[in-house]
């Protein structure tokens, strides 16, 4: 290994961190082309829906790179966050365009878990005289593709719970205010959160408490999350301010004819997934989010669905920021669950403790990417 590997791909993934917000529902990859020691080019992967940050739509992080580069790109060595695709998709071959380019050296952080590449982009290279490797910061390249991984391996996105809530865990009175317990400061980050996501899922009842919109406003993006309601009765309101923007999904277990033709004449999407037991299948629905490309899920919603979610063993992570307030033990709390003993609790590692401002952000992780990543 070449003992600047490791500060290569942290430019890499620098330059993966400016594709976040836009890649979907392909991974927000990053690529660095080094000759000589210099940094000849840098990329990252574009829209795929067409709107462009930097160059030609949809293009992958390793062409941005080549085309920064040009001859120069001629026996360098690129270093990517992800193994460079080997099918043709939306664009050709990735790694057909690093041995026409004539890189000479390709230093993956990962290996790719999409069944259309899984080693294969690696091996081509290898097999044109191109020395490889990968595993370079695996741990930090695994962290920033977890929910392209996901969606690979387990056919659904990475599920994130966000909450806010009080030193006392209550997120709203009884009567259900909750605008707001937490700050401007945790609330301006949440709107980064909703910008990573692919899709925002909440519940009925958060609906009409709150009326929520839940998209990005506080700065520009060039796409909007899906917005899902989780409402088995159909009963989300047309004049609902999630109505102001397009795309949104109604996810029922009950059909009634009148309220969906409403739902879709106001500009909705209905589909119905039932349990057994009459219910919305909650994991039905991350399946069909997968489908759709939804990399990554947040969920902003009220305990019960919340309670839901993790009782489903559906939930990767949670973000509670803890605002420095007490409302009292008749409010309502972050998660309704139904536990008999203590040995059931739920355990979360603490992977982060941050503040913004007075609100403490916890970032609790209960699942490790590692476990579902094949190498």
């Amino acid at each position: 290994m070449n003992p600047f590997d490791h500060q290569f791909m942290q430019l890499a993934l620098r330059q993966a961190a400016l594709g976040q917000n836009s890649a979907t529902p392909n991974p927000c990859v990053g690529c660095v082309l080094v000759k000589d020691g210099q940094v000849v080019g840098a990329g990252f992967s574009q829209p795929a829906g067409g709107g462009v940050v930097q160059g030609a739509p949809g293009a992958h992080a390793e062409v941005m790179a080549l085309s920064m580069a040009g001859d120069l790109a001629r026996g360098a060595t690129a270093y990517v966050t992800l193994e460079p695709c080997s099918h043709h998709g939306r664009t050709p071959p990735c790694a057909d365009a690093l041995l026409k380019a004539g890189v000479v050296r390709v230093v993956a952080a990962l290996t790719d878990p999409n069944p259309l590449v899984a080693g294969q982009g690696l091996a081509r290279l290898a097999a044109a005289g191109v020395e490889v490797s990968s595993g370079v910061l695996h741990a930090a390249a695994l962290e920033h593709h977890k929910g392209f991984i996901s969606r690979m391996v387990r056919s659904r996105p990475w599920l994130t719970v966000k909450m806010g809530a009080s030193l006392d865990g209550r997120t709203a009175l009884a009567n259900g205010q909750s605008q707001w317990i937490t700050g401007p400061a945790a609330r301006s980050d949440v709107q980064k959160l909703r910008a990573r996501s692919c899709a925002m899922l909440t519940g009925i009842g958060t609906v009409l408490a709150d009326d929520p919109q839940l998209t990005v406003r506080e700065f520009v993006i060039d796409r909007q999350p899906l917005r899902v309601v989780v409402d088995s009765q159909l009963r989300t309101p047309v004049s609902a301010k999630l109505f102001n923007q397009a795309g949104i999904l109604i996810v029922g277990a009950q059909d009634d004819e009148l309220k969906r033709r409403a739902l879709e004449a106001a500009g909705a999407e209905v589909l119905i997934l039932a349990d057994a037991h009459g219910r919305v299948d909650l994991a039905a629905l991350l399946n069909e989010l997968g489908l759709r490309g939804c990399n990554q899920v947040t969920v902003e919603a009220g305990g019960v669905l919340v309670g839901a979610l993790f009782q489903a063993g559906l939930v990767d992570e949670m973000l509670l920021y803890q605002a420095p307030v007490m409302i009292g033990d008749t409010a309502k709390g972050i998660a309704t669950l139904d536990l008999s003993d203590l040995k059931h609790k739920l355990q979360a590692k603490v992977l982060e403790r941050r503040l913004f401002g007075d609100d403490l952000r916890l970032t609790l992780r209960f699942t490790d990417a590692g476990e579902f990543y094949v190498k």
